[in-house]
């Protein structure tokens, strides 16, 4: 492997953009190429990020020898097929989450890093955060004591990524604010815990809003289909509990008419001797004089770089993310399992 690792950008939409941005100034990558089907907004990217090679396929991205890694911001439907041809390329992947839109297909992934013995990393930003590092620490020297539950939330009232894109549309996204939001979340409470290992989850699922023209803000493009039904939920809630007796509540939407103060998006750590919550990180215990509310800080934290940065690094020099694709397919089951269990009304228990 070279010094630096030569990447391409597969998608320059909005998160597209944020990998260019960053691998632009990383010191260990080098930008080789840009992969995005509309030829004007690639132009663009490219022009701007000073990338020497565009492609309005993606697939001549992947013919390129010397290009080493990927990273992939595309539309959620192609996440997997296009993760297991760059993987079958020979190409290392950093992919955005989500990892897939169904469970199937993000075993094939796992199959296909393994098979072909590169690294894949799903973009799980919520990790690499100041504040869930620190409570991450925290927790994993028992500051808190044992910690039996979370409550984790992203309310947003009026915040649907633009009513007729493709996030509006299953076949395309697999899903709304579950899959939008709930999987930052998923993945981050099961990070803090260290406990992958879920017994059970209970969900229910609303689209209320959505199909009413309700709750529309300016994000994501509407160049699939315009016309086409919103048929995905924008709220939803689960309750997941873990093999060994703590449980994660989750409430996230895309529109609702939630009260207008508070924090949008957080999660509430309860320990036996403790509390903490994100974001910002704050510590909550009994002290000497009465309850106390602590704001946290660290002068130094264990992962200082961000996801692109990350696994440029892992993959040069060998070492496994702090996202682990065993630890992303566990968290696409539990999505899955959202699903059925709202569709079905009933608990599904996981193997």
């Amino acid at each position: 492997m070279a010094e630096r690792l030569r990447c391409a950008v597969i998608g320059t939409g909005a998160i597209g953009l944020e990998h260019l941005k960053s691998l632009a100034r990383c010191p260990q990558a080098t930008l080789v190429a840009i992969a995005e089907k509309d030829a004007k907004r690639c132009k663009e990217a490219a022009d701007a990020y000073r990338v020497p090679r565009s492609y309005t396929d993606y697939r001549e991205v992947l013919d390129q020898p010397d290009i080493d890694a990927v990273t992939i911001a595309l539309p959620n439907y192609l996440h997997a097929p296009v993760c297991i041809e760059a993987l079958q390329a020979r190409k290392h992947v950093l992919l955005e989450k989500p990892m897939a839109t169904k469970l199937k297909d993000a075993i094939k992934i796992v199959e296909t890093a393994k098979k072909m013995k590169r690294t894949v990393m799903v973009g799980q930003h919520l990790r690499f955060g100041r504040h869930t590092q620190i409570a991450k620490d925290f927790i994993d020297r028992s500051q808190i004591g044992e910690v039996y539950h979370l409550r984790a939330f992203w309310l947003r009232r009026s915040g649907i990524p633009r009513i007729g894109s493709w996030f509006t549309q299953k076949q395309f996204s697999g899903g709304g604010c579950m899959v939008d939001l709930g999987v930052h979340l998923l993945d981050t409470c099961f990070h803090l815990l260290n406990d992958f290992d879920v017994k059970t989850v209970s969900a229910q699922l609303h689209s209320k809003l959505g199909p009413k023209g309700i709750g529309n803000f300016d994000w994501g493009k509407s160049d699939i289909d315009p016309q086409k039904p919103f048929d995905v939920e924008d709220c939803g809630i689960a309750l997941i509990k873990l093999r060994k007796g703590s449980s994660i509540l989750l409430d996230v939407s895309w529109a609702a008419y939630h009260p207008p103060q508070g924090r949008e998006h957080g999660i509430d750590i309860l320990g036996t001797s403790g509390g903490l919550s994100l974001f910002p990180a704050r510590l909550f215990r009994d002290g000497p004089n009465g309850y106390e509310s602590i704001e946290l800080d660290a002068p130094k934290l264990p992962h200082s770089e961000d996801r692109s940065h990350h696994f440029v690094s892992c993959v040069l020099q060998g070492k496994k993310p702090l996202v682990t694709l065993e630890e992303s397919l566990k968290v696409q089951q539990v999505l899955d399992a959202i699903f059925v269990s709202s569709s079905t009304g009933k608990e599904v228990k996981l193997g």
